[in-house]
């Protein structure tokens, strides 16, 4: 046999990734690998067992490879799909203990890797193969090897280990991120998962029958997160990391093991600036289970370019701007106007915004019951008046917002059937991760150029090769729509529900957002140079009660936002820049004659904090989804749910638009949003 054995790469298992801020200089973090060796001795044998039952049945009888899964292997490398299996232990070994192998998917990395598999597995003894490998595989936890993995999930030596607990970590050797936080969906794939272990230990008369029937889920401990990762930092390397696995091709191992130089689009300026105001503005004694998240995105790169993800990634691993949600209320009504511009209607097209209306039976209200007759849809936008909305939806149907929506970047699985044929979808039903609604913001600082957020902008490896990373925009909408609807979004900061966030010395265009019983406040708002997102709710789903404030998004969220960029503009050097001009085109219910006359663009007397004007008594909360968490791999996840529960009620009018629940079970006429 020609191919040679290489040696051992030893310094590649210790090589873990560096990541940097956005000038790829200045260090956020630099993870080490988790790793100790032990002796075939000193591993159970319940250990042994559960991982050749788990991984290779036929370990100590084949050659080293396995016929089968071998032209698994090679159909699955030659065609791109996902096949499960294929590689006996002593392949994975010879992957993870010797040099040059790599990893990439290719022909020739697998036949290479067959030929040393096949020469070790005659020259080397199975229990010194089955050491190595137990002394390299990854288990999550940032854990490789048994030992390691021992520590990180039970806190003793893998001597100590019961047979249950060996079959957990053999387990999660075929898919470890879905083991190191078993939660929600994740704990019943790793219950199957681990049983379906311990079966083939039965199988292979390593457990008895009697004996695997009276074994309990080993539940594993909290997770321990290093010290390192602590203040933001934890977010920063999590979601650069659950990017680089979701979107760019990269394994968890292959992150945590190949020495990686990852820079990331995070300005280091901004992310301080950012941490510093939210802590500023957060009154004392506020309740900790409110959660505060701020994203900023680069509209013309989709660059996310800082985030607050927390207080602090060792007691909060579930990042608030990327992980958890929160329903949008208001905060959705631009993506409705947007889709009735695209649709041909214009900002001087009338809708009735009187309250209550009855739709299907059942009552829509403004905020505070307000009627403001016939309105065009500047005036509907400015005062976020829901009734005129939901008319909106009738007349251009919400399927139209729907889809406008997916392509502002907002997920179809996470608007479902019965929120697309509510008659309150277009007033915010759904929920949304703070870094979606920063994008679908940004896409109309972009004028209608639609780039999903993204937080890596290189990748260079040992070998010094490097990957760079950008996002190609595509076309939600047409320049113009996008101006018409920045312009009736730049009345609500001037004069309607978003007043506090105003700059002193340029336009701002935004939108607040409030949901059913001041649940979730939001403020999401932009320059053309920058769209930022600020989102406050509870991960419990329950009314948020905040010291010397309302539940309002043009209240604390505003002010944050405001607080913020005035100082991010100048970190930047951003001059102030004009938006574009809004069309003059008309048309709508009132033939082309707007019920109001569209204002003309005032930049001066802006009050600097007047909050809102009009109360907003809330009823009961709406619930929202659960998200599992799944630290370190993820910075966010969790299955995409489809809004939290609710009815409309009294949103919208100028204290505070729409938002009213009617999760998966439709609209709940008791109960309203803002």
């Amino acid at each position: 046999m020609l191919t040679p054995v290489p040696s051992p790469q030893e310094a590649a298992i210790a090589q873990g990734p560096t990541f940097y801020y956005s000038d790829g200089k200045t260090v956020i973090a630099k993870t080490g690998v988790n790793r100790e060796a032990v002796t075939m001795d000193q591993i159970p044998k319940s250990m042994r067992d559960a991982v050749i039952a788990a991984e290779n049945r036929s370990f100590y009888t084949d050659p080293g490879v396995s016929p089968s899964g071998t032209i698994r292997a090679f159909w699955s490398t030659a065609t791109g799909e996902q096949l499960q299996g294929g590689s006996t232990i002593t392949q994975q070994m010879v992957r993870n203990y010797y040099g040059g192998i790599g990893k990439e998917r290719s022909v020739t990395r697998k036949l290479k890797e067959i030929m040393v598999a096949l020469k070790v597995g005659r020259e080397k003894p199975k229990d010194w193969i089955l050491e190595q490998y137990l002394n390299t595989i990854f288990f999550g936890r940032d854990a490789y090897g048994v030992q390691a993995a021992a520590h990180a999930y039970y806190g003793k030596d893998v001597k100590d280990l019961t047979p249950a607990e060996s079959a957990y970590l053999a387990a999660a050797i075929q898919q470890p991120s879905n083991f190191a936080d078993p939660t929600g969906q994740n704990r019943a794939y790793a219950e199957q998962r681990w049983r379906a272990v311990i079966a083939n230990m039965v199988r292979d008369k390593a457990l008895d029958a009697n004996q695997a029937a009276s074994l309990q889920f080993p539940a594993p401990q909290k997770q321990r997160i290093t010290d390192v990762l602590k203040g933001q930092k934890g977010y920063m390397v999590n979601v650069a990391k659950k990017e680089l696995m979701e979107r760019r091709g990269y394994s968890e191992d292959e992150i945590n093991r190949a020495g990686l130089k990852i820079t990331t689009t995070f300005d280091k300026r901004l992310m301080d600036q950012l941490r510093q105001t939210v802590t500023a503005n957060l009154p004392s004694g506020m309740n900790r289970k409110i959660r505060t998240a701020v994203v900023s995105v680069d509209p013309k790169t989709g660059q996310v370019v800082a985030f607050y993800g927390g207080r602090n990634y060792l007691d909060e691993p579930l990042s608030s701007a990327f992980g958890d949600w929160g329903q949008v209320g208001s905060g959705f009504k631009p993506i409705a106007l947007a889709a009735a511009l695209d649709d041909g209607k214009s900002l001087t097209t009338s809708y009735d915004g009187s309250s209550p209306q009855y739709f299907n039976g059942t009552p829509i209200h403004n905020d505070s019951n307000e009627n403001f007759g016939m309105v065009n849809l500047v005036t509907a936008t400015e005062h976020s008046i829901n009734t005129a909305y939901v008319n909106l939806g009738r007349d251009i149907g919400n399927e139209k917002i729907a889809k406008m929506a997916e392509k502002m970047g907002v997920p179809a699985d996470q608007m479902s059937a019965a929120q697309r044929a509510s008659a309150v979808f277009p007033l915010g039903v759904i929920s949304e991760h703070p870094v979606q609604q920063a994008g679908v913001y940004a896409t109309f600082a972009a004028e209608g150029e639609h780039r999903t957020p993204y937080v890596v902008k290189a990748v260079r490896d040992n070998d010094g090769r490097s990957r760079t990373f950008t996002e190609k925009g595509t076309r939600a909408f047409s320049t113009q729509v996008a101006r018409d609807a920045t312009y009736a979004m730049r009345q609500v900061v001037l004069g309607g529900t978003g007043t506090a966030a105003q700059l002193p010395d340029r336009d701002v265009a935004g939108k607040t957002g409030t949901t059913d019983a001041g649940a979730a406040i939001w403020f999401n708002g932009y320059i053309p140079q920058m769209a930022t997102t600020v989102a406050m709710f509870r991960s419990d789903g329950k009314p948020l009660v905040i010291p010397g404030y309302g539940s309002y998004g043009g209240q604390l969220p505003a002010q944050i936002w405001s607080a913020y960029m005035r100082q991010a503009v100048n970190i930047k050097g951003y001059d102030p820049e004009d938006f574009g001009e809004p069309s003059t085109r008309t048309g709508g219910y009132n033939g082309g004659n707007p019920a109001q006359g569209l204002p003309a663009n005032p930049r001066t007397n802006r009050p600097q904090d007047p909050g809102p004007t009009r109360p907003h008594v809330p009823t009961a909360p709406p619930t929202r989804p659960t998200v599992p968490v799944t630290p370190p791999g993820d910075g966010g996840g969790g299955t995409p749910g489809g809004g939290n529960g609710g009815g409309p009620g009294n949103g919208g009018g100028p204290g505070h638009g729409g938002g009213g629940g009617g999760g998966d079970g439709g609209p709940n006429p008791n109960e309203f949003g803002g």
